[in-house]
C-alpha cells in the first residue's frame, strides 16, 4: 500500500480559489488536508494537530511563508515542507532551501507533479532512508558510515574514505533516494552559496561518487538538468 495513503497535510495558501481546488485534488488522491489562508492562522493551526508534510505558500496575509517554515522549524518539529509559490527570484528561491524546505515549486505547476513530489517526500519520511544505527546507512551492497565518512563494498576489503562534502553530499542523495535532490538544495547546504563556481564543484564530486559506487551496477546517480540528481538503487 502507498505509504503516503491517509497521511495529513496542512495547506496554507490565501488564494481561495486555487486553495479550494488543490484541497480537493490531494484529498482525492487519498490525502486529508486541512487548509488556512492566512499567514497568522498557520502556525496555530500546526500545533493544533499532527501533520505529515506542510505545504507553504509565500506570500501570505498578516506572516509570510519563510516566517511561518522558521517557526516550524524552531518549535523542533521535523515534518517537511513544500513552498508552492509565484516568487521565482533566485533570491527566493535560495532563501527558502535555506529555511530547511524539501522542494520549492514555482506557480504554475502541473498538480500531478506535486502530488508525486508529495509521495515521494513522505514515503522517505516512512520508511527508507533513516540510518540503520550511529549514522549508519546501506544502499545496494554498500555500507556508508556518514559520521566515520567512509564507504565500502560487501564483496571489498577495502573501505572508500570520503572527504567532508563527499559524505555530505552522499547522505543527502540517500535522503532523497528516488526522488531529486535539488541542485541547489545541497549547494546551500554543503557549499553555503548556489553559483557557477560551487556548482561546477559540486558536479565534480557527484562524478567522484559515481566511481566509488560503481561497484555495484544497480546503483545510479542520474543527473537531471536544470533540476539535481536522482539517487536510484535500494
Amino acid at each position: 500500500m502507498d505509504k503516503s495513503q491517509n497521511k495529513k497535510l496542512l495547506l496554507v495558501e490565501d488564494d481561495l480559489n486555487f486553495g479550494a481546488v488543490l484541497q480537493s485534488y490531494l484529498k482525492l488522491n487519498d490525502l486529508e488536508v486541512d487548509w488556512v489562508d492566512d499567514g497568522a492562522e498557520a502556525f496555530p493551526q500546526f500545533e493544533s494537530d499532527t501533520y505529515d508534510l506542510v505545504l507553504l505558500d509565500v506570500m501570505l496575509p498578516h506572516m509570510d511563508g519563510f516566517s511561518i517554515a522558521k517557526q516550524i522549524k524552531e518549535s523542533g518539529s521535523e515534518v517537511p515542507f513544500i513552498f508552492i509559490t509565484a516568487k521565482t527570484l533566485r533570491d527566493d528561491i535560495v532563501a527558502g532551501y535555506k529555511t530547511g524546505a524539501d522542494d520549492y515549486i514555482t506557480k504554475p505547476f502541473d498538480s500531478e507533479i506535486l502530488l508525486f513530489k508529495i509521495k515521494a517526500i513522505l514515503n522517505r519520511s516512512s520508511s527508507g532512508s533513516s540510518p540503520v544505527q550511529n549514522d549508519i546507512y546501506s544502499i545496494g551492497g554498500f555500507t556508508f558510515d556518514h559520521k566515520a565518512r567512509f564507504l565500502k563494498h560487501s564483496s571489498e576489503k577495502q573501505k572508500q574514505s570520503l572527504s567532508p562534502k563527499e559524505s555530505e553530499l552522499l547522505k543527502l542523495l540517500i535522503e532523497h533516494r528516488g526522488d531529486i535532490l535539488p541542485k541547489t538544495l545541497a549547494l546551500n547546504n554543503i557549499w553555503g552559496d548556489a553559483n557557477y563556481f560551487t556548482t561546477r564543484s559540486m558536479d565534480v564530486y557527484i562524478a567522484k561518487l559515481r566511481k566509488y559506487l560503481s561497484a555495484d551496477p544497480d546503483i545510479k546517480i542520474i543527473t537531471l538538468h536544470g533540476a539535481g540528481y536522482r539517487l536510484m538503487g535500494e
